[in-house]
């Protein structure tokens, strides 16, 4: 257990990471609302209700399934040496060191 406090975990996710993956599956929604308007027009407005069910269901895994895998793969352990971990947190985030007492 004393090996986990030599390494650090960052994540570098960003929006952009997966805007195309939110842009594609909101094309695959509305695709999926304009065959479903297109089948109330026809004499079974059952085959709608189950197209729009059977396309969210069948897109949900693989949107769950390319979020999962971006975000894996925008983690990052890189290790850290103690003794110079040790003084960087004794410098603020601003790169000032913090006040000290003179007594």
């Amino acid at each position: 257990m004393n090996n986990i406090e030599k390494y650090r975990v960052a994540c570098t996710l960003s929006f952009g990471d997966i805007y195309g993956q939110i842009v594609i599956w909101l094309l695959v929604i509305f695709l999926s609302l304009a065959s479903a308007l297109a089948l109330m027009g026809t004499s079974r407005p059952l085959f709608a209700l189950v197209t729009v069910g059977l396309i969210l269901v069948l897109s949900l895994p693989f949107l769950l399934f390319a979020f999962v895998t971006t975000l894996l793969n925008h983690i990052e352990f890189s290790s850290v040496d103690p003794t110079t971990e040790a003084a960087s947190k004794k410098v603020t985030a601003s790169g000032q060191r913090p006040a000290q007492s003179l007594g």
